[in-house]
């Protein structure tokens, strides 16, 4: 027999193993409550955790949720979206962090997902690099220290959409959102629709920060329900159709920073609105406010 039919085999399986290499990740996994990491994370043979998934899952995948179940914490470190619709999602830790964000350039989404940090866990999300965080219809409860903890070293984007964080309370370091980038980050915010509720603050935002917030509420915070602090270079605060109530204070604009608002009410906050340091903030003239303090210019709508 010639040697010939042997030889084209062996080109043929070659080629083979070239187009379909070991470990090869697929655009979209799946997770199930009854998963088992030992799977491919497909639809027919799911993961059991994020953490399982995520090394199957190709840059710039998604990772979806078959069915109720508790997933566990994860680090991120490539774009990647993971989503629950209609199920409960679970990130439950005690002593660590939720999930990490640390995704160089790239972005992240996270939708429909219930992070619990049963009274030990320290950060919900701990966002050290990436381009972007999307943060949509979840919850964020228990932590120790921030619900969100937006810390980019280069320029990144924040959105919070539909979304809770509640009982970051603990002192000295809890908190709903902070947004502080180190020296060299710029951080670009949008909330809509979030709901803040008994964190030692609500929102904080720091030098290099621009943020919006619209149609959100920031109620029982021990401190400030919103903040904006500046030392070396002045963050902005925008609060369009927000409530602060029964809150430290509603809103405090200090050193070189600027809040703005417009049609949002501060009713039942220790202080109402406090410019501080230097600090400015500025009213349109469409607002209520029932505690002291007030803005430091008003200007009429145009």
């Amino acid at each position: 027999m010639s040697s010939l039919p042997r030889t084209l085999s062996y080109a043929l399986v070659l080629s083979l193993l070239a187009a379909f290499p070991a470990g090869a990740q697929a655009t979209r996994t799946w997770v199930s409550g009854v998963g088992d990491d030992a799977n491919p994370c497909s639809r027919t043979a799911p993961c059991k955790t994020f953490a399982g998934a995520i090394s199957k899952t190709a840059t710039g995948g998604e990772i979806n949720v078959l069915d109720p179940g508790g997933f566990g914490g994860v680090t991120i470190t490539k774009s990647i979206s993971i989503i629950s619709e209609g199920f409960e999602a679970g990130v439950l830790v005690s002593g660590t962090n939720g999930i990490i964000v640390n995704a160089g350039s790239g972005d992240v989404v996270l939708r429909g997902l219930d992070i619990e940090g049963v009274g030990t866990g320290l950060n919900g999300i701990l966002f050290l690099s990436g381009a972007s965080l999307v943060v949509d219809n979840c919850t964020i409860q228990n932590f120790t220290r921030k619900g969100i903890d937006f810390a980019p070293p280069a320029k990144a984007r924040l959105t919070v959409i539909d979304t809770k964080i509640r009982n970051q309370n603990i002192a000295p370091d809890g908190g709903g959102i902070w947004v502080h980038p180190p020296a060299g980050g710029n951080a670009t915010v949008v909330l809509d629709r979030v709901h803040l509720n008994r964190n030692l603050f609500g929102l904080r935002v720091e030098e290099n920060s621009r943020a919006a917030v619209k149609d959100s509420f920031a109620y029982n915070s021990t401190n400030e329900a919103f903040a904006a602090v500046g030392t070396t270079s002045g963050p902005s605060l925008y609060l369009e159709g927000t409530v602060a109530s029964f809150n430290g204070t509603g809103l405090k604009s200090e050193g070189l920073a600027t809040a703005r608002i417009s049609d949002s009410s501060f009713i039942g906050n220790t202080n109402g609105l406090v410019a501080t340091g230097g600090g400015t903030l500025v009213s349109f003239g469409t607002n209520e406010n029932d505690g002291s303090g007030g803005p430091t210019m008003t200007l009429p709508r145009q």
